[in-house]
């Protein structure tokens, strides 16, 4: 069953976040994700929006999700993500 990680990013330090940007694709290339979006000013509908990113990625299932987000490569690089921003991450289930 594919999975989606969601992530709601603001950014407080675009000089340290760049260094998680460096290599993030390079690392997710290794895997089996898939970006289908990455939007720096999505249209807010309902609620409050205290975010500057919104990032979405399709795994086909959950091991690829996990091989990927575990992966030493990852963990050694999501360091500069959490000194660089604040992120509300999530994943959930696809429906097929």
């Amino acid at each position: 069953m594919s999975c989606y990680f969601i992530a709601q990013i603001n950014i407080k330090n675009k000089t340290e976040y760049q260094k998680y940007l460096d290599n993030a694709d390079d690392i997710f290339k290794k895997f089996n994700g898939k970006y289908l979006a990455v939007d720096n000013s999505p249209i807010v509908l309902e609620g409050k929006w205290n975010y500057s990113r919104t990032v979405l990625i399709k795994f086909d299932n959950k091991h690829d999700f996990e091989k990927w987000y575990y992966s030493d490569e990852y963990q050694h690089i999501l360091k500069f993500r959490f000194n660089a921003a604040h992120c509300d991450s999530i994943l959930i289930s696809g429906k097929d």
